[in-house]
């Protein structure tokens, strides 16, 4: 009785040991794989809705220019076909595109884990919106001559500020954690202790050593023989 009581606690001890060790390694690592199985990260895909945005805005806000100013086909005709660096708003809505077209290729489609990708677009970005504005007369031409510039400066800094402070170290954060807890289950043993049988516990019944007949045996050949 006393062999299978304790043969029934440590197989329970040995189940307990084995899904103590066991479980949570494995429910984190299936959570990091899931993660990991996604094509983008939230963070990451937050910031390609916002890289939408800005080709968006930029262009309802062309569009909007367009028609201010006499109507979208002749506006059209005179901003793409007449092309003039001073005046036209056409190089600020183009500018929108490329940056869409590099981000959206970099950190969707490629999924790049760098900044030299935005650092690129921000920097012809800015340069080019900075010579805009000193050489151009977009200046003289109303509200739209300080609203187009400054919206997409804003924006093309605001996609960076979010790559560069957020993405990016919440991923590489989510990736650490993911090799860490992937090393742990590694170092684990491969193999959990199986339960354990009641023959590795089975214990012989004791034998009562020195009893009554062996003393009397003993006593009676001990005595002298007369």
């Amino acid at each position: 009785m006393a062999s299978q009581c304790s043969s029934m606690d440590s197989r329970a001890t040995a189940r307990g040991v084995g899904s103590i060790n066991s479980t949570p390694v494995s429910a984190r690592i299936d959570s990091y794989e899931g993660v990991e199985k996604k094509c983008i990260s939230d963070l990451r895909r937050t910031f390609c809705l916002f890289v939408t945005f800005d080709l968006l805005f930029i262009t309802l806000l062309w569009i909007i220019e367009l028609n201010v100013n006499g109507g979208i086909e002749e506006q059209l005709k005179k901003e793409i076909l007449q092309y003039d660096y001073h005046n036209s708003f056409f190089d600020i809505f183009i500018l929108a595109v490329f940056r869409f077209a590099a981000l959206i290729l970099a950190y969707a489609v490629c999924r790049l884990r760098h900044w030299w990708a935005i650092a690129i677009t921000t920097a012809i970005t800015s340069g080019f919106l900075i010579a805009k504005v000193i050489i151009s007369k977009l200046l003289s031409q109303g509200a739209f001559g300080y609203l187009l510039p400054i919206t997409s400066f804003i924006l093309v800094w605001l996609e960076t500020w979010l790559l560069d402070f957020k993405v990016l170290p919440q991923e590489a954060i989510v990736e650490n954690r993911y090799l860490t807890i992937q090393n742990i289950s590694d170092r684990a043993p491969l193999l959990l202790p199986g339960p354990l049988s009641d023959g590795q516990f089975y214990s012989p019944p004791e034998s009562v050593a020195d009893s009554e007949e062996d003393l009397d045996d003993k006593h009676d050949l001990e005595k002298p023989i007369v």
